[in-house]
């Protein structure tokens, strides 16, 4: 017996495991999206309300088996950085701002979903992603430090003024919640290192909580969460101007895009490593009715949650019934125990979120990208620094733009060879030193592997006359036949064409014959259109020709 969806994959014999998986999110999802809303500036409700809604709208679409969807710290520092210059931090018109925003970012991902347009994130590649959510994690990092010793800052406010006023508030530090700090940091690290599968956040609260409790430290200076409103979130519509829905619509874009390459990769990479499908249209069509869940019932935006999907999998959950189970705990708690969240310190939440977003920072990406590719690396921290001193929004479009100049960049200089009579590249044509290799005597054969168009068309034509002039010089013969490899060659756009043109008067000033191989259908057909072809020979094999023009020519 199987259960029908949307809990795909739940039988008898794994129930037991998904309900204690279930136990686990809750330890783990309420003291980091408690966390979170104080990021966005929002009251904890705002957190705990996105896992009840939300996330059963969420669990019971999305095509995923395991993917969390929650507000996470990057989504947090964007709500906060976005709408804090709209209106001020803890106001109601600053939590109706966040409830539009997150019902603009379920719109969008529906559009996604529906005109399966989910490759724009593509654009965000890793140095990008690990820049743009790098800037945002140290910034909110700088909150977090700030909390943990009990000094009062603007934590909506610009990087720098941040850091101004941490410095400035250092001769107000208080004893007590550097203690509850450090002890918090302590019992997270070590326990994640040596007991990995308890949940350490929610040790953390508790202790805590009973070390305010018992010692009145509040009375000491030691903030803490305060009264948090009982009762289960009721459904809402932002009421806002027009002309604030459309200066909220950048900030969603950005987080729709953050969510949609990070969702999208993370549920891929679990579903090929647990052996089940999963519909990318799908998934943003879960992430859409979501965030208008969230947005309609008084949280923010929704995203995906790597680190818990994380914990799910180690866990031993294949199913989406550990966030039924969150969701159902978190009512519960709203309902009957919200008396224990009110003496949660501080120092404690602050200690717990700058954990969970160390990782964020990027630190060995970074390293990483250096290694690898400087141009790659600088990319990344410019979208770093960007996302930190200048602002998010600045940041994802500075990333898109980055991105499309890495896209050029590359293919403006595609692999363009020389091939060997074997058929292997004897050169490549963007070498400095010429080499003057033929294919075979009076033959050269040279393979462009990428598309022909204006990015790379000068450069292809380039290239060829190259390869001529170097077989000529080298005194092997004068050229006879330049035959084009097209087997990489799947499309030819206007601009491409116009520079075949000029490379075939050059070639016919010196009586070079051009004939194309391995042209497939869609190029062949460009070809034609573009009046390319004529009458001039084509082979199915670049031994082929080879052997025809030697042959010809002798």
């Amino acid at each position: 017996m199987t259960f029908a969806r949307p809990l795909v994959g739940l039988t008898p014999r794994n129930l037991v495991r998904e309900l204690v998986a279930g136990v686990t999110l809750i330890a783990i999802a309420i003291p980091l999206n408690i966390g979170y809303a104080q990021i966005a500036g929002l009251p904890a409700t705002a957190g705990l309300y996105a896992l009840i809604v939300p996330t059963v709208v969420y669990a019971l679409t999305v095509s995923s088996r395991q993917l969390v969807a929650s507000p996470d710290a990057a989504a947090a520092a964007l709500v906060a950085s976005s709408i804090g210059g709209l209106a001020v931090a803890g106001s109601a018109d600053y939590l109706t701002l966040a409830l539009a925003q997150a019902i603009l970012c379920g719109v969008m991902f529906l559009l996604l979903a529906v005109f399966k347009l989910g490759f724009l994130a593509n654009f965000l590649s890793k140095p990008i992603l690990v820049g743009f959510v790098g800037g945002l994690a140290l910034d909110i990092l700088v909150s977090q430090i700030a909390k943990m010793l009990g000094i009062k800052i603007d934590s909506g406010g610009e990087f720098v003024d941040k850091v101004v006023g941490l410095v400035g508030g250092l001769e107000n530090i208080n004893a007590y919640s550097i203690a509850i700090s450090l002890g918090s940091v302590v019992v997270l690290l070590v326990g994640k290192r040596f007991l990995g599968a308890v949940p350490w956040a929610l040790v953390v609260l508790v202790l805590s909580t009973v070390l305010v409790v018992s010692l009145g430290l509040a009375d000491n200076g030691v903030d803490v969460l305060g009264e948090v409103p009982a009762g289960a979130p009721s459904l809402t519509w932002p009421v806002i101007d027009w002309s604030m829905w459309l200066a909220l619509i950048p900030s969603a874009m950005a987080l729709t895009l953050v969510t949609t390459a990070e969702g999208l990769l993370v549920s891929r990479a679990y579903g090929e490593k647990r052996g089940y499908p999963t519909s990318p249209n799908r998934d943003l069509f879960a992430f859409g009715l979501g965030n208008i869940a969230s947005g309609m019932s008084g949280s923010f935006a929704v995203g995906s949650s790597t680190s818990r999907t994380a914990a799910m999998d180690q866990a031993g959950s294949r199913t989406q019934l550990p966030s039924l189970v969150l969701a159902v705990g978190t009512l519960l708690l709203l309902l009957f125990g919200t008396a224990l969240l009110a003496d949660i310190p501080s120092p404690a939440i602050g200690a717990i979120v700058g954990v969970a977003i160390l990782p964020l920072l990027g630190i060995k990406d970074f390293i990483g990208l250096w290694r690898a590719d400087r141009f790659e690396f600088a990319i990344g921290a410019v979208c770093f620094l960007v996302t930190l001193f200048i602002g998010s929004i600045p940041g994802i479009l500075v990333a898109f733009v980055l991105a499309l100049v890495n896209l050029a960049k590359r293919a403006a200089n595609p692999a363009i060879d020389v091939l060997a009579s074997s058929g292997e590249p004897s050169e490549s044509l963007l070498d400095e030193a010429p080499k003057g290799a033929v294919t075979a005597p009076g033959v050269v054969v040279i393979r462009l592997a990428a598309p022909l168009f204006f990015a790379n068309g000068s450069v292809f034509a380039d290239a060829a006359k190259k390869a001529v002039t170097r077989a000529d010089d080298a005194g092997n013969g004068p050229v006879r036949n330049l035959v084009i490899d097209m087997e990489a060659v799947t499309d030819i756009d206007v601009t491409g064409a116009e520079s075949f043109e000029t490379l075939l008067g050059w070639l016919e000033t010196r009586q070079i014959e051009l004939s194309f191989s391995r042209v497939r259908p869609e190029a062949r057909r460009r070809l034609v259109e573009l009046e390319l072809l004529g009458d001039r020979r084509t082979f199915d094999t670049n031994r082929d020709a080879i052997a025809s023009l030697v042959k010809g020519d002798a």
